[in-house]
């Protein structure tokens, strides 16, 4: 199975994660939710699959266009 990157487009600290690794998600589905400038910005999977590997944790900083985990597809 391929993996693709999960992706943050925004700088700044993991607020909440609503997907574990081994749970099934939906293409846009949200997987972590990320803190930035006082506002809680979604961070979705690119494709429906598996969640391979999460790379955050809550409280983790984290910078645009870094890769926070990845989905097998």
């Amino acid at each position: 199975m391929p993996k693709i990157d999960i992706v943050s487009e925004v700088t700044g600290r993991v607020w909440k994660i609503e997907a574990n690794v081994g749970d099934a998600v939906d293409a846009e589905q949200t997987v972590v939710i990320v803190e930035s400038m006082k506002m809680e910005i979604p961070v979705a999977a690119p494709a429906a699959g598996r969640v391979a590997a999460l790379r955050v944790a809550e409280g983790d900083a984290v910078e645009e266009g870094q890769a926070i985990g990845q989905i097998d597809t």
